[in-house]
């Protein structure tokens, strides 16, 4: 399972670096066109607003395995343990439902029915349903990545509020 994980991450970290890479390129093309050609390619915009998108989503499950997110750690920690670890469990409990319902479920609605209705962008010619996919895809992520917290802090493997395990090396 922890091979699993590792190359969902990997295989994240991976995309993202591309789609970043790409991001700049195209970002780059957009001002060369527009300042040196004298008139910008029309699809630069378009093509960084949905990179920015997939981005965004899919760098925010990232972080939030490597447990980058904002946090009040400081009120966290100033609790008891179990209420620490009750907290840590709340919050695993609320991401686990909006993303379920939120981005996978809402997703996915998004999704099908952008398809169902074939709206196209206006400069790529691309479907817009497929772009969206990345709101369900972000959303699994986010799920295997809550269970995977849960069970750290259920098994007593993390400490809720200062994400160090019991033997205090870093989780």
């Amino acid at each position: 399972m922890k091979a699993l994980r590792d190359f969902l991450v990997k295989a994240l970290e991976i995309f993202l670096i591309l789609a970043f890479a790409a991001l700049t390129v195209d970002v780059l093309w957009g001002v060369f066109s527009r300042y040196v050609m004298g008139a910008q390619t029309r699809w630069t915009e378009e093509l960084a607003i949905y990179l920015l998108i997939w981005i965004s989503l899919l760098g925010a499950s990232l972080t939030y395995e490597e447990q980058g997110h904002l946090g009040v750690d400081y009120f966290v920690g100033k609790l008891h343990p179990d209420a620490q670890k009750l907290g840590a469990i709340f919050v695993e409990l609320v991401v686990l439902f909006f993303a379920g319902f939120g981005l996978v479920y809402g997703g996915w609605r998004l999704v099908s029915e952008t398809l169902t209705a074939g709206q196209m962008t206006p400069a790529l010619g691309w479907q817009k349903g497929y772009l969206y996919m990345a709101v369900p895809i972000s959303g699994v992520f986010f799920i295997i990545f809550s269970i995977e917290h849960l069970i750290l802090i259920l098994s007593g493997k993390k400490l809720p509020a200062d994400h160090k395990n019991l033997e205090g090396g870093d989780v």
